[in-house]
């Protein structure tokens, strides 16, 4: 326990009621006194991706459209990641508590997947609500790293959380946590503004009910890793090559990205500007008060002067469309290359794969991109539910036990199902697999299950050497 008070109790959600924004570092340093392991090279690129993700990308304007590739990008890599994910933790009563929560991270983790595919990482921080443990998700554009171990594991960090009660009035309160050499430090302080952009002079935490029984300063022994996790993208930083943070799946393609959109653009501009039209002859319309022509319709007729001796001339230009969209194609297929993603994601495929072989190949850089991002969601998983035993130890939530994780993603972007079937299939008929352990890889039942549905030594039919797999279906051994 923390001197019997729970540091997390009726933490409210960050930046709920006002958007968050992202204070100037030298701002932060100056209240609580820390310095930011975070260049101001970084900072700026994080923000540039945000704006790119909530299609703001700063070149646009009103004679460019975007294609929306930013988030498509990071929900298509998203999907991928966590397609038919199974992931639980078992072992003790402490484990089965802890399964219940960590599934609520589950459920939406597609979700805050694609904002750490968008922005470089993510951050899980659980925290206790009531008898309960909650999960914030903080994006990258929300927290300041403070400090970095060997390994480049965020060691320390600042987190803002804001809320406005009036409006007036607006607080800010910084978290800082930090693993040091001597225990784990939380430091917590609040501040009032009177606007967005300032945070304003400090103020005691008793100032909004829902940091009341928030401490200032706590500190706690035994804690090996910091009691929150950071989801990190697997890339290398080429943005600042001396940070350990994360960098945006479409980071390299920025530039590749305006000039899409400047494509898209010019095909837009391609057919507005070629509608059909008819130049009519002014005397063919009614006039106005004012004696202008009367258009029926003002996109379709135009006027020719009234001296022109043409009643009409038709207006219908030939539009060079497949030439810009073959140029757009180009662009997205060399961001495709640049995003780790397979051929034909974003763009269309010229010639279509006819073998298993040929499909394999052209999967094969979205199967590594997302293979790499697999593994990171799985250290950062586990590290979170490293902070949520601990928080479970400290507040003494569930009784205490050992506790084992499991994952399973789905591997169906490299691998032709319908062929892996058959080919098992034949393993089981040629005697080299066992039904049982047929159906513990198409049903995922354990081997204990497995072996029942089958039946081994109940059901073999002697006269005919044969087993059944499960739902009437007889295989040869």
């Amino acid at each position: 326990m923390i001197g019997g008070d729970r540091l997390f109790d009726k933490v409210i959600s960050f930046f709920r009621g006002v958007a968050a924004k992202m204070f100037g570092k030298e701002t932060l340093k100056q209240k609580i006194g820390i310095d930011f392991a975070m260049s101001d090279t970084m900072a700026k690129a994080v923000e540039l991706w945000a704006n790119m993700y909530a299609n703001r990308p700063p070149w646009v304007d009103r004679k460019t459209s975007t294609l929306g590739l930013p988030s498509a990008i990071a929900s298509e890599i998203a999907r991928m990641v966590t397609i038919e994910m199974k992931s639980e933790i078992s072992g003790s009563p402490r484990a089965d508590y802890l399964n219940e929560r960590y599934h609520d991270v589950i459920d939406s983790i597609r979700t805050y997947t694609e904002y750490s595919c968008a922005k470089g990482g993510l951050v899980f921080k659980p925290y206790v609500s009531g008898d309960t443990i909650v999960v914030d998700y903080i994006q990258a554009d929300c927290f300041y790293p403070t400090a970095f171990d060997a390994n480049g594991n965020i060691t320390g960090a600042v987190f803002l959380e804001q809320c406005q009660p009036d409006s007036r009035r607006i607080f800010t309160r910084l978290e800082y946590h930090e693993l040091a050499k001597d225990g784990y430090v939380i430091k917590n302080r609040a501040y009032v503004s009177y606007s967005k952009n300032d945070i304003g002079k400090e103020v005691p935490l008793a100032s909004v009910e829902q940091w009341v029984e928030i401490e200032p300063e706590v500190k706690i022994q035994n804690i090996e890793k910091p009691l929150f996790a950071y989801f990190k993208m697997p890339q290398a930083n080429n943005i600042d090559t001396s940070s350990p943070l994360g960098v945006s799946v479409y980071s390299r393609a920025v530039d590749l990205i305006r000039e899409a959109d400047k494509q898209y653009s010019r095909l837009l501009w391609e057919f507005e500007s070629g509608e059909r039209a008819l130049y009519v002859n002014d005397n063919a319309f009614l006039k106005d008060s004012d004696g202008k022509p009367r258009l029926p319709d003002t996109r379709l007729y135009r006027t020719l002067n009234a001296d022109d001796d043409n009643l009409f001339e038709d207006w219908t230009p030939t539009l060079r469309e497949q030439n810009i969209l073959n140029g757009l194609n180009s662009i997205l297929t060399k961001i495709e290359d640049v995003c780790g993603l397979a051929r034909g994601t974003l763009s269309e495929v010229q010639s279509e794969a006819k073998t298993a072989t040929e499909l394999k190949i052209l999967r094969q850089r979205s199967y590594a991109t997302i293979a790499d991002t697999q593994k990171a969601l799985q250290n950062a998983l586990e590290d979170m539910v490293y902070a949520m035993d601990v928080l479970c130890t400290l507040y003494s939530l569930a009784p205490s036990g050992k506790y084992n994780i499991s994952f399973e993603f789905d591997d169906s972007i490299v691998t032709d199902r319908a062929a892996e079937f058959a080919e098992k299939r034949e393993l089981v008929t040629m005697g080299v697999m066992k039904p049982w352990e047929y159906r513990m890889w198409y049903f995922g039942e354990t081997e204990e299950r497995a072996k029942a549905a089958v039946g081994e030594s109940a059901e073999q039919n002697t006269d005919e050497n044969r087993f059944t797999i499960g739902g009437g279906a007889n295989v040869a051994t």
